[in-house]
């Protein structure tokens, strides 16, 4: 048996100006044929997952195409074909295949395919046939849509968020295909798509609001009455008809139980929608917690989530932290100009810097702030632990840590980083435990990390291209009605 592999991941914010090229899947990966296994094979990520439960079930894994960049702006219309050509190329060049797995996203959007997925998905399948088992993974944060399922044989979701399982999904996966391969099973998928979206204050699944729901999906699985089920908490960045929350449920041969099961948990999800609005902490609220606080606290940037796109150099709780000289406090901000006047500047040397607010005009303006330049680096830096995202590597490019007067110690960087690994922070000569207050750009992301230092969390609802209160973000693509935008939503 041999069975092919393919993974295409991008978390497209349609709110950022900045088309995203193939460049930023060169930074992050893009590959084919073995390298895909020498990066990926022992990695905490669902393609590490896809070859390590191939092996176990003694099927031949044929790595084939693999890209990914950090979540960032609708990927540009020329560079999308570019890299879908490349994949269905990979597939054509293949010897025989008794499967593919794939490992899509579920909310990359294109400036000619706004449900991106959703199309590669389609394409692969009308390349393949019919008959072809496509069985594959989602991020917990996919927008799905009908297309998607209809192009798959059985999709799984990642159930934590922080997202630390995704290996053990793509070997649920793998399980998956082997049985369908062997004819032990046949797959049958069906979802639901209440009326709703989900705010992204209220994703973490580790947290009460989302419990009962994860627990209506594993009685399903407990019982027998489903082979796999899946949440889709949905991406509310990307404005899209397919935005939004949904879930799926797989069984053996029985689509009218499979779509059973997925309306079962579409009334679950939407019986709690009122507790997954969302709660919205100002900045200048949680600063005033901090004043009171016990030990460490993480303010969870909500506006510059890097993880879900953003800019990486907003400046509106930092430049608030600085104006109250509340340190010593620790934040990260994406700036190649301020990089290059400290790599200018001898370590030691004082200098009157704008940082921030440089990308665009949603993330607040620069603050002004004389510095001194403590080290520079060369931004790279390496995660052993499973982290959210499953990345292992990382390189943020040329990087300056400097020090304010007030007591805010400053990374710049050259590159856009997301918050996952505390060894950002320690590759560069620093003590998270040293900070009383460490901002993160993110909203549930870093505290898989940040949890081992920090003795509590204020998710903050900055503004930015990833505001947690999607009242405060225009639309124009998305699906109505939908709750809580359209508060009389109803779902029959």
């Amino acid at each position: 048996m041999r069975v092919g592999i393919v993974a295409f991941l991008h978390e497209s914010n349609t709110f950022l100006k900045q088309p995203t090229t193939v460049e930023s899947f060169r930074q992050n990966l893009l590959c084919t044929g073995e390298a895909v296994r020498e990066a990926l094979a022992e990695a905490h990520h669902e393609v590490g997952g896809f070859f390590a439960g191939l092996a176990d079930a003694d099927i031949e894994a044929v790595p084939l195409f693999a890209a990914r960049a950090l979540p960032s702006g609708t990927i540009a219309a020329s560079d999308f074909d570019d890299l879908v050509n490349q994949l269905l190329k990979s597939v054509r060049k293949s010897e025989r295949l008794d499967g593919i797995l794939v490992a899509p996203h579920g909310a990359t959007v294109s400036e000619n395919q706004p449900d991106a997925d959703g199309y590669w998905l389609h394409q692969l399948r009308q390349l393949v046939g019919s008959t072809l088992p496509i069985i594959g993974t989602l991020d917990a944060h996919a927008n799905l849509s009908p297309l998607m399922v209809d192009s798959c044989d059985a999709l799984v979701a990642y159930r934590t968020n922080p997202h630390l399982d995704q290996r053990d999904r793509g070997i649920e996966a793998a399980q998956l295909m082997a049985k369908t391969v062997r004819q032990e099973i046949r797959p049958t998928m069906a979802a639901a798509f209440p009326p709703m979206a989900i705010s992204i204050e209220r994703q973490c699944t580790d947290e009460p609001h989302l419990t009962p729901l994860y627990a209506a999906a594993n009685q399903q699985l407990e019982t027998g009455e489903a082979a796999s089920n899946s949440i889709l908490l949905g991406f509310p960045y990307s404005d899209v008809p397919e935005m939004g929350s949904a879930v799926i449920a797989v069984t053996d041969n029985d689509p009218a139980k499979a779509q059973r099961l997925a309306d079962q948990l579409a009334e679950k999800m939407w019986s709690m929608r009122a507790d997954l609005r969302g709660e919205f902490t100002s900045v200048t609220q949680a600063l005033d917690e901090c004043e009171s606080a016990e030990g460490r606290v993480c303010l969870l940037d909500m506006g510059d989530n890097v993880g879900g796109g953003s800019s990486a150099d907003g400046t509106e709780l930092l430049g608030e932290i600085h104006r109250r000289e509340a340190g010593p406090a620790f934040g990260c901000l994406f700036d190649p100009e301020a990089v290059a006047a400290c790599d200018a500047a001898s370590e030691g040397a004082r200098l009157d810097l704008k940082v921030g607010g440089k990308t665009d005009d949603l993330h607040g303006a620069p603050i002004a702030v004389t510095v001194t330049v403590k080290s520079m680096h060369d931004g790279r830096f390496s995660e052993p632990q499973p982290r959210h995202g499953g990345i292992t590597e990382f390189d943020q490019g040329r990087t300056a840590i400097c020090e304010t007067d007030g007591g805010l110690t400053l990374m710049l960087t050259s590159r856009r980083m997301v918050p996952f690994s505390l060894q950002q922070i320690v590759s560069c000569g620093l003590d998270p435990k040293s900070f009383r207050l460490l901002v993160a750009k993110g909203v549930n992301a870093p505290i898989a990390a940040y949890r081992e230092v920090c003795d509590s969390f204020i998710r903050v609802n900055t503004i930015g291209a990833t505001c947690a209160d999607m009242n405060r973000l225009t639309y124009h693509h998305r699906r109505q009605p939908l709750f809580p935008l359209e508060p009389n939503t109803e779902f029959k």
